[in-house]
């Protein structure tokens, strides 16, 4: 194998330069040999897996596959190859061969992280498809798994290049401890916040929450380590530190989402001057319509009676009791929703009146729509509102809005 060395030597070269030329030329061929092996064991084992994965009904093969496990053990090869023929690599020279050494070793060390994090992946992604897992911060987990390999694979590479023990290397840690807390202060305040929020069920991948302080309203893609992603719903992605969810103010929309109904909470402001009180004849117009003959009807008679009873001179409407066309207007909006198909019965159902305002008198409607898609949310309180505004003319009313000045 160092027929090179030998026919330098004899042409008279030095033994130092025949040796170095011997060397370069035999790490190049050994390298290439060692890279073809390694091309024909990835064929093999990808092949070998595929197969596999294809004769079986479970997913873990494929996910392994997608994660590139099948080449990443095939990287060993060319570790197991150059480790059997260090001997010759180096010709006789023990410090060139405990440098090869230490190299092939780091060399295995790198491997071997890269294959458990091919693991890891395929066992995040498996977790993932499962429903009890689907909304947990499982990339969390993995991603300070991977830093503790990363760092424990970093000491075992100084301790191999330099010959010292590992135990050496943690003892120096102690005092950089410091400055490890100070460069990796958001991983770990973003792991104690993946725990909390995991322990306490705050945020689930899924959710929709919304925080304003960073502009961010829609679903939680993703909770890693140090940042949780949201798509919002213009589609633009708000990425805010993991840790941030336990110091700012959220809100999590999965209540509403888990409930039995999604709150329709919206007033319609009735101009003040169009209040008064209704003729007998507009309460006999009022009476004609079908689904709130009978709430005018009970009405009617209750005013009477207590008219009656009280000995009232009904001539001026201001003794006694009348109906006002306002509150006779906040009776059938309540009938009205609560004889609504898309309104939920039972969660609360409610028409009232709020405080005047300089813009009118608020008539605000709170009620929950058994549908709970935004889409068809959106689409009955249209229809509702649609017929509440169509309706206000028929009980005399009118609806404030702000008049346009005009130009002198």
């Amino acid at each position: 194998m160092h027929i090179i060395y030998d026919f330098l030597s004899e042409l008279g070269w030095s033994a130092a330069l025949a040796w170095w030329a011997d060397f370069v030329l035999l790490s190049l061929i050994l390298l290439i040999i060692a890279w073809l092996l390694r091309v024909f064991a990835r064929f093999l084992l990808v092949s070998i897996f595929h197969r596999i994965s294809a004769s079986t009904k479970t997913t873990i093969d494929d996910t392994l596959v997608e994660n590139k496990f099948p080449k990443n053990i095939s990287r060993f090869v060319p570790y197991f190859f150059l480790s059997a023929l260090i001997g010759l690599w180096a010709n006789g020279n023990t410090i060139v061969e405990s440098w090869l050494t230490a190299i092939i070793d780091v060399y295995a060390v790198f491997v071997a992280i890269v294959t458990i994090r091919s693991l890891l992946r395929t066992l995040k992604q498996e977790l993932q498809n499962r429903p009890q897992f689907k909304d947990k911060p499982i990339e969390s987990y993995i991603q300070v798994v991977m830093i503790f390999l990363w760092g424990i694979g970093l000491l075992l590479a100084f301790s191999i290049l330099s010959g010292k023990d590992l135990v050496y290397f943690f003892t120096g840690l102690g005092a950089l401890s410091a400055v490890i807390l100070l460069v990796f202060k958001d991983s770990i305040l973003g792991f104690v916040a993946s725990i909390q929020i995991a322990a306490n069920d705050l945020v689930r991948i899924g959710d929709w929450i919304t925080m304003e302080s960073y502009g961010a309203d829609g679903n939680v893609i993703e909770i890693n380590l140090s940042t949780i992603k949201i798509q919002n719903f213009d589609n633009t992605i708000t990425t805010v530190p993991t840790y941030k969810l336990l110091s700012s103010s959220i809100k999590n929309w999965r209540g509403m989402s888990e409930s039995e109904g999604r709150r329709i909470k919206r007033p319609l402001y009735i101009r003040a001057s169009s209040v008064r009180f209704l003729s007998n004849e507009e309460l006999t117009s009022i009476a004609q319509l079908e689904r709130f003959k009978s709430v005018v009807q009970e009405k009617k008679a209750e005013i009477e009676a207590y008219n009656k009873a009280l000995k009232a001179n009904t001539s001026v409407p201001l003794n006694g009791r009348n109906l006002t066309n306002i509150g006779l207007f906040r009776s059938y909006i309540q009938t009205y929703l609560e004889q609504h198909p898309s309104i939920n019965k039972k969660l609360t159902v409610m028409c009232r009146q709020l405080p005047p305002t300089p813009n009118g008198i608020p008539l605000e409607v709170y009620a929950f729509t058994s549908d709970k898609m935004w889409e068809k949310h959106e689409a009955i309180s249209a229809d509702i509102f649609d017929h509440i505004l169509a309706s206000a003319s028929f009980f005399q009313l009118r609806l404030f809005e702000f008049e346009q000045q005009r130009g002198i």
